[in-house]
């Protein structure tokens, strides 16, 4: 059984012009130990999905329908309490900008002890002596008077390498990190990833990595999951995905990474716009902005057809390349029967 099982989950935003269907119909799974990224542009789906399984969705936001299992346990509808015992303690999230996490008018130090303190049955002494052992483990350097001071004393860097001791500190089995490298520059973010690794190996916890950076998850990812208008677009192993994409959305993403091989080659950006949540096409999402749609993108959306194994898309063009390859026969639908005349006698 894996860990984490999200199935059909749909999640809205209801607002006064309608609703916005920010995740429909998303469905995976993660296993223990097991890193998964999710990739996609803004708007794509990534953070909602996330937010859903920890159950912060902030007002209009919520879970319409769906399932989400942790270890077997239903959380769609368990209610807040039961979720105060899995945040921090069994789940954990680093987010994209620690300074809005990390509460301004307290210490480093008593922030840290909260969660350890709400979460386990450690006392004040053993709650501090964890958070500098913590803070330690992050390669925070001098970490005891780093306990003693405030988020604003610190740079970008060691901000998120708090956050990730405090989502660390009551070593939890799934770590959710939200693009925990935003807003940092390429040195810190490189460090930031490292210790991210070294740790998930050392604890042996589940990781989801949510980012835009295809590289990060080329080098830490076992799976990957691409999104694109709330919805998968294809998933699969990091080899599957980067050297054998399905999805046309996908192939996009790969020809607009720069090139250290093919250095005078211009970038092919994905033409268009991201899609609106408000005004979604019948069809495919990515319909609009993809070079190859056919007639039938425009009015049908296309179900997750597995391409190999463990390796699924979501696009048309896998099933009229397998129909030319002749591995699949189209059965032509059976015309509806004329309806009778019916004669009425005056």
């Amino acid at each position: 059984m894996s860990l984490l099982e999200v199935k059909d989950l749909h999640t809205s935003f209801f607002t006064p012009i309608g609703e916005a269907k920010a995740v429909d119909g998303v469905s995976f799974s993660l296993d223990k130990g097991e890193v998964l990224g999710i990739v996609g542009e803004s708007g794509s789906g990534k953070s909602v999905t996330v937010y859903s399984v920890m159950q912060i969705l902030t007002n209009p936001g919520r879970i319409v329908s769906g399932s989400i299992k942790f270890d077997g346990q239903e959380l769609v509808g368990a209610g807040e309490e039961v979720m105060q015992t899995i945040r921090g303690n069994k789940i954990s999230m680093i987010f994209q900008d620690p300074m809005t996490s990390l509460n301004p008018v307290y210490t480093v130090g008593n922030q840290l002890a909260e969660g350890i303190l709400l979460h386990t049955k450690r006392n004040k002494e053993e709650a501090q002596a964890r958070a500098l052992e913590m803070l330690t483990m992050v390669g925070v350097n001098d970490p005891a008077k780093r306990l003693t001071q405030y988020p604003h004393e610190l740079s970008g860097g060691m901000r998120q390498r708090v956050m990730i001791a405090m989502a660390l500190a009551c070593e939890p089995d799934i770590l959710i990190a939200d693009e925990p490298t935003t807003a940092l520059d390429v040195t810190i973010q490189a460090q930031i990833l490292e210790i991210i690794k070294d740790l998930q190996k050392q604890l042996g916890m589940a990781t989801i990595l949510i980012t835009h950076d295809l590289g990060v998850v080329a080098g830490m990812c076992d799976r990957i999951m691409v999104m694109y208008g709330g919805r998968i677009a294809e998933k699969g192993t990091a080899d599957q995905i980067f050297y054998n994409p399905k999805h046309e959305y996908t192939k996009g993403l790969m020809r607009s990474i720069p090139s250290a091989i093919a250095k005078k080659e211009r970038l092919i950006p994905i033409a268009g716009t991201p899609v609106d949540l408000l005004n979604m096409p019948q069809g495919c999402a990515f319909c609009p902005r993809c070079d190859h749609a056919m007639k039938v993108c425009l009015t049908r959306k296309m179900d997750e057809i597995e391409v190999e194994d463990g390796h699924f898309a979501s696009c048309w063009m896998n099933l009229k390349k397998a129909v030319e390859d002749g591995r699949v026969t189209l059965v032509p639908e059976e015309p509806e029967p004329p309806k009778e005349e019916v004669t009425v006698n005056a």
